[in-house]
């Protein structure tokens, strides 16, 4: 039985989709429960819940044979894992967004859920900059001067325009990854290649099950 890590929030109910349109069948409660193990009564697989940002943790120790995260939790955490698909699910963007008329050559202070991406961003322009880590709102930085600017996910822009920020400069686009532990990916080749193989076909075919 394989193990499959998936992210809480926002991209689980999409992960779960994508999953059904596969062949699988995860659990209906995967969406309500406070269980944090469950299992695929058809298929061997067993299904993990946790935080995002933990999903490249469990598969890169070992815990999990498989994951689905963010492409920005990847990024972030830098985790030594075998990223086998984009799943095309998710799709949002990582910005700098701040108030009009802001040079970003010229700020100095950023708030931000993403440090790695700031960083790696505000380098190739030449700038030190201090990080401010929040986990909230971080659109409230800027707003208060606690920043001059944020760098954070977007969907829509809607929580920027509606909180007088605009989006200044678009970093990377972001979707949802498969991904494999390196060892599981060796030894247990052909379970997690028929994985690939359905969700690839799934993907070809443009099918998420509703």
């Amino acid at each position: 039985m394989l193990t499959v890590a998936l992210a809480k929030g926002r991209i689980l109910d999409d992960t779960i989709q994508r999953l059904r349109a596969a062949g699988f069948s995860p659990p209906e409660e995967l969406l309500g429960t406070r269980k944090l193990v469950l299992e695929d009564e058809e298929h061997p697989l067993r299904y993990l819940l946790a935080k995002p940002s933990d999903v490249p943790v469990y598969v890169e120790h070992g815990a999990a044979d498989l994951g689905v995260v963010g492409k920005d939790v990847l990024y972030e955490t830098q985790a030594d894992v075998h990223e086998l698909i984009d799943l095309q699910d998710g799709r949002c963007r990582i910005v700098v967004a701040g108030q009009s008329g802001l040079d970003v050559k010229r700020v100095t202070r950023v708030a931000t859920k993403y440090p790695r991406y700031a960083q790696d961003y505000f380098r190739t322009l030449g700038r030190q900059i201090e990080i401010i880590p929040l986990t909230g709102s971080v659109e409230l930085a800027p707003i208060i001067g606690l920043s001059d600017c944020i760098v954070d996910l977007v969907e829509t822009g809607r929580t920027l325009k509606e909180n007088g920020l605009i989006e200044l400069v678009s970093l990377h686009d972001i979707s949802t990854r498969l991904i494999a532990n390196r060892r599981s990916y060796q030894v247990r080749g052909s379970e997690v290649d028929d994985v690939v193989s359905r969700i690839r076909r799934s993907l070809c075919e443009g099918s998420v099950a509703r």
